[in-house]
């Protein structure tokens, strides 16, 4: 089994880096450039970048920015927010990200992670999902959705999906831990990689989520203090779970 893998998540608001509490009451808490700097040279295995504003307010996502971010990055980079067709996210790999993320367009038309994943391989597509009370909600986690989380996994998984970004809306920004009941019912749904969002205050939480499942997002915890990712990976490998070799890296 690949090892565990520590995921800072930049959710970005009309250009600077935000963060709120179960999606709602966004303060900023710094510059995208230079939260991903500090990240990649503290020991982040991979970076996601979502522009939460895109898709509510009908926003193409800001590929310069994705480009700014992109280039202080030596670890793998996945965007997301308005990605609404093939040329979207042709346009963000193209400005240096490795991934692109769907959400409610992936719901509202599926059909586009199949021809996401036959234009750049599997490997290039996550389908983000955020769940509340059993269903997928859209638009940043404000619209409710008739489609209950598990089956729309197993679609997602089934057209071409590569991993599955997990929110869980209800712990978003709560500190008080992953919802673990949920991610162990989506990862032992699907039989691609299952990434962990919402809820981590601690070491603990981060490694509670790492013993059943691929991988964790930490967004609250880290934006906080930036250098502190460094010590962040050193408690939950003391807890006993494996990360992904850092070796340090020197911008």
């Amino acid at each position: 089994m690949p090892l565990a893998r520590l995921i800072p998540c930049l959710d970005v608001a009309h250009g600077r880096v935000v963060k709120g509490v179960s999606f709602v009451g966004l303060r900023d808490v710094g510059d995208p450039v230079e939260l991903a700097q500090f990240y990649s040279d503290g020991g982040a295995d991979e970076l996601v970048f979502l522009d939460i504003t895109a898709t509510p307010e009908e926003n193409a996502t800001m590929t310069s920015v994705v480009a700014q971010v992109a280039d202080v990055l030596e670890i793998p980079f996945t965007v997301g927010g308005g990605v609404r067709s093939v040329d979207d996210a042709s346009r963000i790999i193209e400005s240096g990200a490795d991934r692109v993320s769907l959400n409610s367009a992936a719901l509202a038309n599926p059909s586009l992670i199949t021809a996401i994943a036959n234009r750049f391989g599997s490997q290039a597509v996550v389908v983000a999902i955020d769940a509340g009370d059993g269903v997928v909600h859209t638009h940043g986690g404000r619209v409710a959705t008739a489609t209950a989380t598990l089956p729309w996994a197993v679609e997602a998984c089934e057209r071409g999906a590569g991993e599955i970004l997990l929110t869980s809306i209800r712990q978003d920004g709560q500190r008080s831990g992953f919802d673990l009941a949920l991610t162990v019912a989506v990862r032992e749904a699907v039989t691609i990689p299952v990434i962990a969002s919402g809820g981590a205050g601690c070491a603990q939480h981060v490694a509670d989520a790492l013993r059943v499942t691929d991988a964790a997002l930490v967004a609250s915890i880290v934006h906080e203090n930036p250098a502190g990712l460094a010590g962040l990976r050193r408690e939950i490998e003391e807890l006993g779970i494996e990360l992904r070799p850092f070796k340090e890296r020197h911008g």
